[in-house]
């Protein structure tokens, strides 16, 4: 089955034993597109599965090319098929392998924006899925946040931008992995699902070595109060 995320867009292939497109890669994708970082020419997903935000970065960005790092099989080859699926295979290398061997898999400094959408649960939290390949990918069981915040680290270039979504819970765990990593937070957005909604994810941009000084953005409103898309929403997946 193939999921076209909005008419003449890029289109997904739904993969059983894949995690499948969700909200807050789409979300993560738009929110790095306001990121201030200048001269943006390589970009890396780490833990990229399959594929979203890196086809979603190179989507209107045709002198962008973007590095996928994926150790599930299964998510590597369905995001080999959904890159060649987007046309967009001179954009995007994906990298089969564990980027928690980051030394071995991709060059120290090279990137302008590093991004990710991490495991969002840490090791014995007691909310692992049934579902093997989902409890990989939301929980931190085979790689923790503070493993992805050190290989972002390691490939991120100096002023260039590590952007993540997360659980709002986690936020301190989020902004101590950063730190130890060598990022400042710069710029962090919630998500909530209604106005008078609690924030369900957080959006987050920070610096490799840059200065204290954070902007906390609006939030960003996914529905109305009568249950209809908001304005912005629309405009993210071309609705308006």
């Amino acid at each position: 089955m193939t999921n076209e995320l909005w008419p003449g867009g890029p289109r997904f292939l739904e993969t059983d034993g894949v995690f499948k497109l969700g909200t807050d890669s789409v979300l993560l994708a738009y929110f790095a597109r306001s990121s201030p970082v200048k001269k943006t020419i390589r970009a890396a997903d780490l833990g990229c599965g399959s594929g979203i935000i890196s086809i979603l970065l190179a989507w209107d960005n045709p002198g962008l090319l973007v590095d996928g790092v994926e150790i599930n099989r299964k998510a590597v080859n369905s995001a080999l098929e959904n890159v060649k699926l987007c046309g967009l295979e001179q954009q995007i290398t994906i990298v089969e392998g564990d980027l928690r061997k980051y030394r071995n898999l991709l060059v120290a400094g090279a990137y302008d924006i590093t991004a990710a959408n991490p495991p969002y649960y840490a090791a014995g939290s007691g909310k692992r899925s049934e579902n093997t390949d989902t409890a990989v990918a939301r929980g931190e069981e085979m790689c923790s946040l503070e493993e992805v915040c050190s290989a972002a680290g390691y490939i991120t270039r100096w002023g260039g931008s590590f952007l993540l979504v997360h659980k709002p819970e986690r936020l301190a765990d989020v902004f101590r992995s950063l730190n130890t990593a060598g990022f400042e937070p710069k710029r962090l957005r919630f998500v909530q699902h209604k106005r008078e909604s609690p924030p369900n994810l957080v959006l987050i941009e920070s610096r490799r070595g840059g200065n204290p000084s954070l902007k906390i953005e609006p939030p960003l409103i996914l529905s109305e109060n009568n249950g209809s898309d908001s304005e912005e929403v629309k405009m993210i997946y071309h609705r308006a």
